[in-house]
């Protein structure tokens, strides 16, 4: 009689087959949403259209840098 234990062997065995699959899958969505979160921050601002120059000049206008700051920024990025 196989000592007992029946069928039980086999429902173990599809509850971690099940356990394992669930974790495949869900650290799978766990890494896709974590670099769709990371990709947000580089695209924001290159999705607004603002350009370097146009940032440069929000920046001095909210009063960030000064003239001087603001003119070499601007002689740097070649405008």
């Amino acid at each position: 009689m196989m000592g007992g234990f029946g069928f039980g062997g086999m429902v173990f065995g599809g509850l971690l087959m099940i356990a394992f699959w669930v974790l495949i899958i869900g650290g799978a969505v766990w890494l896709v949403v974590t670099l769709a979160r990371n990709n947000q921050g580089l695209t924001a601002a290159t999705a607004s259209g603002q350009m370097p120059l146009a940032l440069l000049q929000t920046r001095y206008a909210k009063g960030e840098i000064t003239k001087e700051q603001f003119e070499q920024l601007r002689r740097d990025l070649g405008a």
